[in-house]
C-alpha cells in the first residue's frame, strides 16, 4: 500500500467515524460545496480530488469530507483512476496527472506498457479504477471460445499487466438492427464505485456488475441468474431492463454513460424513432431516469421530449452544483437542454440548441456530446448522428441559474464557427477546446466564446480531447493522436499512428494514457516498464 493509499484510508475511517454526526447537517453539504471555489491552479487540483472523493464517502459523511479537504489545503486525496466516462459527474475531461508522453509508437513499442486485443469494433471508452481497466467491444475477437456470434461484450483487464480477467456478455437484440445495431458492441462507458460496476448494455439494459466477475467464486445477488457463469464472466448483481419494464424504444443503439450522487444513478434512456424515421413507437416512456444504485430501481423519470424527439437520444448526463441545489443536465432528443433538480426530477429550466428558424435534418440538430460543467455554467456542442454526414453546429456557454425557458436569458454566448459535432468539451484555465465531426479542433474563451485558433485534424473526429500535463490529446478516424501543447497559441508537439481509427477519447490514470483504436486497448507511458505485449 502507497503512502498516499494509507493516508487515503486513514481519512476515510476519520471521516466515517463523523458520518453519523454530520448526517444531522447534510442539507448544508449542497451549499457547501457550492462554496468549494477554486481560485488557484493548486486549488483546482485539490477541486478535482474533491470531486472524485464525493463519489466515495457515504451522503452523511460528505460534508466531513469537504470540512476536511478545507483543513488539509492541500489535499492528498486526489484519486488517479478515471472510474467514469468523463473522469467526474462535471464530465470535463481534464486531468492534473503529470508526466505523460508526447510520443510513442506502438510498431515498435516505444513507450507501450501494455496492449489487449479487442473485437472489431470498440466504442466503449475505457475507465480504470481500483486496479482494473474495462472497455466495451463486440465479440469478432472471442476471449471465450464456446461464445460465438454477434455479442456486445463489456471487458475487464488487470491495470499492471493488461492481462484479461473477465467479460460481461449480452446477446444482441432478436429485433434487430431498429434497436442494436450490428456489431457495434457494447458503446456505454461504465461507472465504478468502490466493487460495483454499472453501464448500459447493447440490450438497452442498466446493469449492474461485481467488478470481480466469478473469480471470486461468489454469485452476487439479488439477480441470480446468469446465462454464463465461468470464471472469464460477470458476475450481475441488479438489472433494469428498460425496454421491458420502461417501455423504452432504442434507436439503433443504447449506449448512455450513467453518473452517480450519494445512492442516485443518473442515464439517458435512447428513447427514439423506429426505422421509418417518422413514428416514435413510445413518445410516453422515459428519455431520463435517476435509479437507485443498490436496488436498480426508478426513482424518478423524465419524457419531456415526448413526441418531438427527432431522431434518438445517444447522449449523456452531467451534474452541477448551482447556488446549491444539485443539477442533472441532460440532452434531450428534442434539441432541448434540459435541467433538473437532480434529487428528485423538478424542472428548472430549458434551453433551446437551435436557431428559432433551424429545420431538422439540415439545419436543427440534437446534442450527441455531453455537457460540461465548468467555472458555474454549461456548455455543450450539437450534432447528429455520424451517418448524417457534416453539417451545421452550434456551441453554447450557459448560465444553468435562469429557470424556466432560459434560450435568450440563459445565454452567455453562441459560436456558430464550428460544424456538427458528437464530442465532449475539455476546459482549461478558462479555454475551451471541443473539436467538430469535420475534423477542426476549436479552441475559445470560456467566457466569451472567442475563438484563439483552429487545428485541422484532415479526418472525421468522433471522440474527445483530454487536457492533461500541459498537453491535449485527441484522436480521428485516420488513427492519428495529436497532442498539442495547451494554451491560447497553437502549437504541435507531435502525432502518434495507432494502427487503426480512433473513435475513442483518451483516458489518463496512474501515470498511464490508455487509448482504444478499432481492435485494441493500449496503455502508453512515457517510462514504460512493460513488454508491450
Amino acid at each position: 500500500m502507497t503512502p498516499n493509499e494509507r493516508f487515503r484510508n486513514g481519512l476515510l475511517v476519520i471521516l466515517a467515524f463523523f458520518t453519523k454526526f454530520f448526517a444531522l447537517f447534510a442539507p448544508l453539504r449542497l451549499t457547501l460545496a457550492s462554496g468549494f471555489i477554486a481560485k488557484t491552479r493548486r486549488a483546482q487540483r485539490d477541486r478535482e480530488g474533491f470531486e472524485r472523493c464525493l463519489l466515495l464517502v457515504p451522503a452523511g459523511g460528505r460534508l466531513c469530507a469537504i470540512i476536511a479537504l478545507s483543513l488539509l489545503g492541500t489535499a492528498p486525496l486526489q484519486s488517479e483512476d478515471w472510474p467514469m466516462w468523463g473522469g467526474t459527474p462535471q464530465r470535463n475531461m481534464v486531468s492534473s496527472m503529470k508526466g505523460l508522453p508526447v510520443s510513442w509508437n506502438v510498431k515498435t513499442r516505444k513507450n507501450i506498457k501494455w496492449k489487449a486485443d479487442l473485437g472489431s469494433q470498440s466504442y466503449g471508452n475505457p475507465v480504470i479504477a481500483g486496479g482494473k481497466v474495462f472497455a466495451g467491444t463486440n465479440n469478432e475477437n472471442p476471449k471465450n471460445p464456446a461464445i460465438t456470434g454477434d455479442k456486445g461484450i463489456l471487458m475487464c483487464f488487470r491495470e499492471s499487466d493488461g492481462k484479461f480477467l473477465w467479460q460481461a456478455v449480452s446477446d444482441k437484440l432478436a429485433s434487430g438492427r431498429v434497436n442494436d445495431w450490428p456489431f457495434q458492441g457494447v458503446c456505454s462507458s461504465p461507472l465504478v464505485e468502490g466493487d460495483r460496476l454499472y453501464y448500459v448494455t447493447n440490450r438497452c439494459e442498466l446493469v449492474c456488475l461485481d467488478t470481480e466477475g466469478f473469480l471470486d467464486k461468489e454469485n452476487d445477488g439479488p439477480f441470480t441468474e446468469e446465462k454464463y457463469k465461468s470464471d472469464l464472466d460477470a458476475d450481475i448483481v441488479w438489472k433494469l431492463d428498460m425496454m421491458e419494464e420502461l417501455g423504452v424504444f432504442p434507436h439503433n443503439m443504447s449506449n448512455s454513460s450513467p453518473v452517480m450522487y450519494g445512492d442516485l444513478l443518473f442515464i439517458i434512456t435512447s428513447n427514439g424513432h423506429d426505422e421509418s424515421h417518422v413514428n416514435i413507437p413510445s413518445p410516453r416512456a422515459p428519455s431520463f431516469i435517476a435509479v437507485n444504485k443498490k436496488t436498480g430501481k426508478v426513482v424518478w423519470e423524465d419524457a419531456s421530449p415526448g413526441d418531438r424527439i427527432l431522431h434518438g437520444q445517444w447522449s449523456c448526463p452531467a451534474l452541477g452544483m448551482v447556488n446549491g441545489v444539485l443539477q442533472a443536465f441532460y440532452p434531450g432528443g428534442d434539441g432541448l437542454l434540459y435541467g433538473l433538480e437532480a434529487l428528485t426530477g423538478k424542472h428548472l429550466w430549458t434551453f433551446d440548441l437551435n436557431p428559432k428558424d433551424a429545420v431538422w435534418p439540415k439545419t436543427r440538430n440534437d446534442a450527441i456530446s455531453t455537457p460540461v460543467f465548468y467555472d458555474n455554467r454549461v456548455f455543450l456542442a450539437t450534432g447528429q448522428d455520424p451517418e448524417h454526414g457534416e453539417g451545421v453546429g452550434h456551441m453554447y456557454g450557459i448560465d444553468p441559474s435562469k429557470p424556466g425557458d432560459a434560450t435568450d436569458t440563459g445565454r452567455l454566448w453562441h459560436y456558430a464557427k464550428i460544424r456538427r459535432t458528437i464530442s465532449t468539451a475539455a476546459i482549461k484555465d478558462g479555454l475551451i477546446y471541443i473539436p467538430d465531426f469535420s475534423g477542426f479542433l476549436h479552441c475559445l474563451d470560456a467566457k466569451t466564446g472567442k475563438p484563439y485558433w483552429v487545428h485541422d485534424m484532415l479526418a472525421a473526429v468522433w471522440g474527445s480531447p483530454l487536457v492533461a500535463d500541459g498537453k491535449v490529446y485527441l484522436g480521428d478516424e485516420d488513427g492519428d493522436v495529436v497532442v498539442l501543447q495547451e494554451g491560447k497559441a497553437l502549437k504541435v508537439l507531435g502525432e502518434n499512428n495507432m494502427g487503426s481509427s480512433v473513435y475513442s477519447t483518451p483516458v489518463p490514470a496512474n501515470g498511464v494514457l490508455y487509448i482504444l483504436n478499432r481492435s485494441e486497448l493500449w496503455a502508453i507511458t512515457a517510462a514504460a516498464t512493460g513488454t508491450g505485449n
